[in-house]
Parts: structure tokens; C-alpha cells; sequence
């Protein structure tokens, strides 16, 4: 249950390292000094960007590799001192290259035939929409200098909070009475048991995992504040309208796409807010479903998997889409890419790191044997089957927006759930349908509340340093604008902004309408899934390709998807309504009613 990252390196003292290291600093020293003689002037355009864009795709293999195996270890030992060390030493170094992309964006900009350079080369043509990027960001861009200062200082600035923020959570351990004496238990122990049969441990590991915020909440807070305020300093400086703008035009796509969505979502809330009610009914609870029973189990399938039991489930229920996607998970089990053992140490959550320079995955998760956690797995599983499609692309060509990032993922969820439900009696049929509705809440309720609060943050935070209070009053309100009376508002989640690691990201702001706009175009895309299985699996492939090379309004026609129609998403969300009345008539049923 632990991953090898032997095919990055064996240690940071093997001599593959080392020489990579010191291979690193050859290359950016040639990258820089190549760039400052040759990007002066707008001449042999065509040969100039071509011998860039190789120097840069080299220096990005290696620097990927290095700083994903200090970043990967990190992850796993949060108190791993030679990790973080050279995570530091790394983005230092990479830091150094900011003159030379500066260069590259200011040579960029000073051509005017662009277009017609692109076409007079193949390799050109292949890097067509990363070179338009480069055109586009140059509206954003500041003087030399300034962009190398800002480089250098985010090391002590951002990222030194969000270092600080992980190692906080990461090694925080709650105290919880257990079997009648208190234990210290990593944070990612106690919040698993959220998903535990036992009413009373999840409402006591609930109340414990609050109290134990409190330990870290002073902290937390000044690492959040650090990071947003320099956010919308760059923002200001850099022209943008706000830290939404430039987050929507880094994930190739618009407000108007934004907005359709956001009126879908809104509109179906008391849907979801209906199934919530129903699962607090049945949990026996009458003023809404108390936070701490979000996760609780319903339905008989309280059956646990081993990790071996999971691997076959996952991989069997994929093959029932393809023998491709069923052979990659399958793979990536065998040859240990997944660390799924809870341990003190090691993050929360989950995550999958695509490693294009060795044309692999590593999964990170948090296995408890739950049908949850099972899903989680197949999730992340979807991050590295979209990886996996990406392999044959230049490095350039497979960075994707953030919310394409998700689709595949959630496709993944979808395929074994439906699965799984074909084969269930009315029992099972109950528990996976909650599993899966559990899931659609937290992406739909629960990230439109996340949304809320982040847009608050922002705009509270351009005039003031936001208090906990403050924090955990809007986390409050935004929990009961998205969840309204589906929830027992005497038991929200007031740190639900230390629990989320997306929000200590300066380069990643707004990390949480992607994960909507992922699951509504995943179950658009399995819609048309069910129409005609076999010609859309070849052209799910091609789509996954193409996310790293197109705004999100041309990779979705690939599929014949409107992504600015607000129908496009009332559809998918109508696939999400009828499970809930599913849920809703099966529960009942059960239940004698």
C-alpha cells in the first residue's frame, strides 16, 4: 500500500540525483545565456522559437522529475527533511529561468506574423496552442525585473506559507477518546472515521477534529491571509480584474461559461437539499442532516474492502468500459504507483501525479476499506488514465485547465458506480446510490460553498487581514447559502478552510468550480456514453488528448458538447435529480413507507 518511486530516483543521495541535479544547473544556465544572445530581435523567428521551445521541453523532463520526487516523498513524510530542503533549493534554481521565459514572451510579442511562422514549421504547428497562450499572457505581463523578483520572492512568500500550512495539518494529531482512553490519531484517521457505521464515533471524531483545529487555527489563518493578499497584489499589478479572471482565462475558459453553469447549479440546490433531508430522515435526525452524517453509510452495503478486494473491484468495473482503461488500472496497482496507507505523517486527501518524463503515474490516497474510498481510487485512477493518453505529446502539449482536469476522474466514479449498480440487490442498490449522491453533493452543494467563501475571502481581503472569526464566519454562511436546510445548522463545519489545501495555493485559485464543471461534462459525456458505446470510446481517447491543446469550448466539441448553454448543464444535472428520486422511492421502500 505504499508507491516505488524508483523510477524517478532511489534516493536523494544516489548518484542519479546528484547528477541531475547538477545537470539542472547546466541546463538553465544554457537556457538563459542561449536566450539573452538570441531573443533580441524578431529575426529567424521560425528557427529561434523552435530551438527554445526544445531547450525549454529538456528543461522541463528534468526539472519535472527532481522536483516531483521531493514534492511525492514530501507528501508521505511531511517531516522528511532532505525532501523539503530540496523542494526549496529547486524552486530556487528554477527561479533562475524567469529571465529567459521573460525573454521568450517579450520575443513572442514582437512578432506580428505569428500565425504565419507557426505554419512554416511542423514542430511550430504542434506547439500552436501553447505559443498562442505565451501571445496572450503578454497582456499580463511586467518588466523584466519585476517578473524575476516576483519569482524569486514567492519562494518566501506564497509557497513558504502553503509549505508551512502542510506541515501544520500533516503532522497535526487529534485527541479522541477511544475505548475509553484518549489517543493522539493523525488528522486523516479521524476524518476517515466520518464514514464509519457508528453514529457515535462519527459525531465524536467530528467534535474531535474541530476542537483539534484550534491547536492551528492562528496559524492557518496567517498562512491563508499571506497567500490571498499576495494573489491580489499580483493581480493589481499584472492588470488583471481579479484573481477570478485570471483564473478563468488560465483554465481556457470564460464567465459566460461560468455563469451558465453557476445558473444550473443554483437552480437544482433544493433538489439536493431534498435528498439531504431524506438521508437526515433516515438517519433519524429532524432538523436537517448535521454535518458530521454528510459521510455516514446508509443502506446494508456497509461491507469493507481489502486493498487487493479494491484493486479487483476497480479494475473489473472498468474493463466493463474498456480492456484499456481495466489493463491501466490494473498496472498501476501491480507496479505499486499508489500510497493508499493512512500513516502519521502523510497528507490528507488525495491526489494523482502525472510524471510525463517517465510516462507513469503516482496516486496518493488515504484507503480505510470503505465503498467510498474504493471510489476515490477509481477517481484518481481517471487522472492517470488522462496522463496516460497524454504520453505521446510534447510536455507542453499536456498541461490542461483545471476544469478538463477533472472530467476524466469523474467519468471513472460514474463507471463503477453505474456498474456496480446492475449488480446490486435493493439493499446494496440504496448504499451505492447514497455513495454516489454523497459525492455529487460534496462536487455540486459543497463546492458552490467553497466557491462562496474563496470569492468572500477575496474581496474582504483587499481592504483587511481576515480574522479566524471572520474565516469562520464566512464558511458558515456560504455552508448555509449552498446547503440551505438540508443541513441542521446547529452542526456545520466552521474550518472547513484549514481542511482544504487548494485554498494555500497561490498558482491555483478557485479550485473548486473545475471539480463542478468536471462531474456535469462527465455526465454529459456518459450520456452520450450510453447512446453509442463503441464509437465514443475511441473518441473519448481523442478527446482526453486534446485537453492540453485547446480552450475548453473546443475540446468539448470534440464530443459535441455547448459548454455555454445552461441547458448543457440542466441535463446533466437532471441525470443527478433522477438518481435522488431513485434514492428517495428505494428508501422509502425499505423502509415500509
Amino acid at each position: 500500500m505504499r508507491w516505488n518511486l524508483d523510477k524517478l530516483y532511489t534516493s536523494f543521495e544516489s548518484k542519479e540525483y546528484i547528477e541531475d541535479l547538477e545537470k539542472l544547473d547546466e541546463l538553465i544556465k544554457d537556457f538563459t545565456c542561449w536566450s539573452e544572445k538570441n531573443l533580441n530581435l524578431p529575426e529567424d523567428a521560425a528557427y529561434k522559437i523552435e530551438i527554445y521551445l526544445n531547450k525549454l521541453i529538456d528543461l522541463t523532463n528534468l526539472f519535472t522529475k527532481l522536483i516531483s520526487f521531493a514534492s511525492l516523498t514530501s507528501y508521505v513524510d511531511a517531516k522528511n527533511q532532505l525532501a523539503l530542503k530540496y523542494l526549496d533549493k529547486l524552486q530556487m534554481k528554477y527561479a533562475e529561468a524567469t529571465k529567459a521565459t521573460y525573454q521568450f514572451k517579450k520575443f513572442v510579442a514582437s512578432i506580428d506574423n505569428l500565425d504565419e511562422v507557426i505554419e512554416s514549421s511542423q514542430f511550430l504547428k504542434e506547439h500552436r496552442f501553447y505559443l498562442s497562450e505565451i501571445k496572450l499572457s503578454t497582456n499580463y505581463m511586467l518588466s523584466q525585473e519585476e517578473e524575476v523578483l516576483i519569482s524569486k520572492m514567492k519562494n518566501t512568500g506564497s509557497k513558504a506559507w502553503a509549505k508551512l500550512q502542510n506541515m501544520v495539518t500533516s503532522t497535526l494529531l487529534v485527541d479522541i477518546e477511544m475505548d475509553g482512553e484518549i489517543k493522539k490519531l493523525p488528522l486523516p484517521v479521524v476524518r476517515n472515521m466520518a464514514y464509519s457505521g457508528d453514529k457515535t464515533l462519527r459525531k465524536k471524531a467530528y467534535e474531535a477534529e474541530l476542537e483539534s483545529y484550534k491547536k492551528i487555527e492562528d496559524t492557518s489563518c496567517a498562512c491563508l491571509n499571506g497567500i490571498k493578499g499576495e494573489v491580489i497584489t499580483l493581480c493589481n499589478l499584472r492588470g488583471y480584474k481579479s484573481p477570478l479572471e485570471e483564473t478563468l482565462i488560465k483554465s481556457r475558459m470564460d464567465e459566460k461559461i461560468l455563469k451558465a453553469m453557476f445558473t444550473a447549479i443554483e437552480e437544482s440546490l433544493p433538489v439536493f437539499h431534498k435528498y439531504l433531508k431524506k438521508k437526515a430522515e433516515i438517519l433519524g435526525h429532524k432538523n436537517g442532516l448535521p454535518f458530521y452524517d454528510l459521510f455516514a453509510p446508509v443502506g446494508k452495503m456497509n461491507r469493507t474492502f481489502t486493498y487487493e478486494e479494491a484493486r479487483e473491484y476497480v479494475v473489473n468495473n472498468f474493463r466493463t468500459f474498456s480492456d484499456k482503461l481495466a489493463d491501466f488500472a490494473d498496472h498501476a496497482f501491480k507496479n505499486q504507483w499508489i500510497d493508499a496507507e493512512p500513516r502519521e505523517g502523510k497528507a490528507g486527501g488525495a491526489f494523482c501525479s502525472n510524471l510525463h518524463p517517465i510516462k507513469e503515474s503516482r496516486i496518493m490516497a488515504n484507503f480505510d476499506g470503505s465503498f467510498s474510498n474504493v471510489i476515490t481510487l477509481a477517481h484518481e485512477l481517471g487522472h492517470g488514465y488522462h496522463g496516460s493518453c497524454l504520453t505521446e505529446e510534447s510536455i507542453l502539449n499536456t498541461s490542461y485547465p483545471m476544469p478538463l482536469a477533472e472530467t476524466a476522474s469523474t467519468f471513472c466514479e460514474t463507471i463503477v458506480a453505474n456498474a456496480a449498480l446492475e449488480e446490486a440487490n435493493e439493499e446494496e442498490k440504496l448504499s451505492i446510490l447514497e455513495s454516489s449522491l454523497q459525492n455529487a453533493g460534496q462536487v455540486i452543494v459543497d463546492i458552490y460553498s467553497r466557491f462562496l467563501f474563496e470569492d468572500a475571502v477575496f474581496e474582504r481581503r483587499k481592504d483587511h487581514f481576515l480574522s479566524v472569526k471572520e474565516l469562520k464566519d464566512l464558511m458558515i454562511e456560504a455552508q448555509k447559502k449552498a446547503y440551505g436546510d438540508g443541513l441542521d445548522h446547529e452542526y456545520l463545519h466552521p474550518y472547513m478552510w484549514i481542511n482544504k489545501s487548494h485554498y494555500y495555493s497561490a498558482e491555483r485559485n478557485y479550485y473548486n468550480f473545475p471539480y463542478a464543471f468536471g462531474l456535469l461534462l462527465s455526465k454529459g459525456l456518459y450520456a452520450k456514453y450510453l447512446e453509442d458505446r463503441k464509437s465514443f470510446v475511441k473518441k473519448y481517447d481523442e478527446f482526453l488528448r486534446e485537453t492540453g491543446k485547446n480552450t475548453i469550448a473546443d475540446v468539448a466539441k470534440i464530443m459535441d458538447i455547448d459548454v455555454y448553454s445552461v441547458d448543457f448543464y440542466r441535463n446533466s444535472l437532471k441525470l443527478i435529480e433522477k438518481d435522488i428520486e431513485n434514492f428517495i422511492i428505494l428508501s422509502n421502500k425499505i423502509m415500509g413507507k
